[in-house]
C-alpha cells in the first residue's frame, strides 16, 4: 500500500487557494489512512515544543496531519521546531506548512523543497483579469460553461471578495442548468451589478456619450479595472456585427446559429438598427487598439499615456461612430 505523502509546502498569499491546498492533502491522507486526525498550529500562539509533542507517536497508532498557519510570522521557536522535525521527521505524520510571502523561515522553506515536498501556489488574485481567470477555472473544474459576458458580469456583481465569488460559482453550478449565461447573473445578482462595463458598452453602443463618459468614470473611481471593460465594449461590438450579418430570421433560430441567447440577438438587433459596415468596422479597430493598450501593449502613439486613457478613448469613438457623422 502507498504511504501517504510526508510534507507539503503551501506558498503564497490567496487564501481560498491555501484552503484548499490543505483541503486537497488532507483527503488525499484519508484517501489511504481513513482515521486521520488533523492538528492545526498558528505562529501567534504557538508554543516551543508544541509541533513536536503532536508529532509524537499515539497509543492509538493512526496518522496525523499537521497544519502550520503563518509560517512566515513565525518566532524563533518555532523555526527552530520546524528545522528540528525536518531534521528527523516522524513516522505517521505529514507536516503542512503555510507560508504568504517574504524571507522569515527561507531555510525552512529550503529543507522543505530538498524534502521533495508537494508544492502548492496559492497566488494572488489581485486584478479583474485573475478574478475572470478563477471564474472559469470554477466552472471548467465542475465541467460546465460560463460564457464570457457572464463571467465578467459575475465579477463585476461580487466584488473583492474571492470566497464569496467561490460560493456564486457553486450556487450557480449547482442550481442552473446548462450554460451560464448574463441574464442568470441578472437573476441571482442583478441588485449587486450597479456600475458596471456593460452599462458603459450599453451607452456607448447607443452612442450616448455624456451617459457612457459618466458611467466609465464612476466605474474607474470604483476601482474597475479598464481590462474587462473594453472587452465587453469589443464581445458587444462583436455581436451586433454577427446578428447584423444573419439576417432577419428567427432570433431562435439565429440564436443557435451563433452560439448565443436569444435576448442577446434581440438585444443586438435593436443596437444594430442605429450602425452600418463602416461606422461598426471603424467602432471595432478603435476598440482592438485599446484591447493592446490596456494589456500593456506597443504603445508608439504619445497621446496614450495609461491604461485609463486608452479606455476613455475608445468609448468616445464608439459614441461618435455611432452618431451620424461620428469620427
Amino acid at each position: 500500500m502507498t504511504a501517504p505523502l510526508e510534507f507539503a509546502l503551501i506558498t503564497g498569499p490567496e487564501e481560498i487557494y491555501a484552503e484548499r491546498g490543505v483541503d486537497s492533502v488532507v483527503e488525499a491522507v484519508r484517501s489511504l489512512e481513513p482515521e486521520t486526525t488533523v492538528v492545526k498550529l498558528y505562529a501567534a500562539t504557538y508554543q516551543p515544543g508544541e509541533l513536536l509533542v503532536h508529532a509524537s507517536p499515539s497509543l492509538f497508532g493512526g496518522w496525523t496531519v499537521i497544519v502550520v498557519h503563518d509560517m512566515d510570522e513565525a518566532d524563533d521557536a518555532l523555526v527552530d521546531d520546524l528545522l528540528s522535525y525536518l531534521d528527523q521527521p516522524a513516522d505517521g505524520v505529514t507536516l503542512v506548512v503555510r507560508h504568504k510571502s517574504g524571507n522569515r523561515g527561507k531555510k525552512v522553506l529550503d529543507t522543505f523543497k530538498k524534502r521533495n515536498a508537494r508544492l502548492i501556489e496559492a497566488k494572488a488574485v489581485r486584478s479583474e483579469r485573475d478574478k475572470l481567470e478563477f471564474v472559469k477555472h470554477e466552472f471548467r473544474t465542475a465541467r460546465r460553461r460560463i460564457l464570457e459576458d457572464a463571467a465578467l458580469a459575475l465579477v463585476q456583481a461580487i466584488g473583492k471578495d474571492m470566497r464569496e465569488l467561490a460560493g456564486a460559482c457553486a450556487q450557480l453550478i449547482r442550481d442552473v442548468e446548462g450554460s451560464i449565461d448574463v441574464q442568470d447573473i441578472h437573476t441571482y445578482y442583478g441588485e449587486r451589478i450597479e456600475t458596471t462595463a456593460f452599462k458603459v458598452a450599453e451607452a456607448a453602443l447607443q452612442g450616448d456619450e455624456r451617459a457612457a463618459m459618466g458611467l466609465l468614470r464612476h466605474a474607474m473611481l470604483g476601482g474597475l479595472d479598464p481590462v474587462p471593460i473594453v472587452a465587453v465594449l469589443a464581445m458587444q461590438l462583436r455581436q451586433v456585427g454577427k446578428v447584423a450579418s444573419a439576417g432577419s430570421g428567427n432570433s431562435g433560430q439565429v440564436a443557435r446559429d451563433l452560439g448565443m441567447a436569444p435576448w442577446q440577438v434581440d438585444q443586438a438587433r435593436r443596437v444594430a438598427q442605429g450602425w452600418d459596415g463602416p461606422r461598426l468596422g471603424r467602432a471595432i479597430e478603435a476598440v482592438a487598439r485599446a484591447d493592446v493598450d490596456v494589456k500593456g501593449g506597443l504603445r508608439t502613439e504619445a497621446s496614450v499615456r495609461s491604461p485609463e486613457y486608452a479606455v476613455e478613448r475608445a468609448v468616445l469613438q464608439v459614441c461618435r461612430a455611432r452618431n451620424p457623422g461620428g469620427a
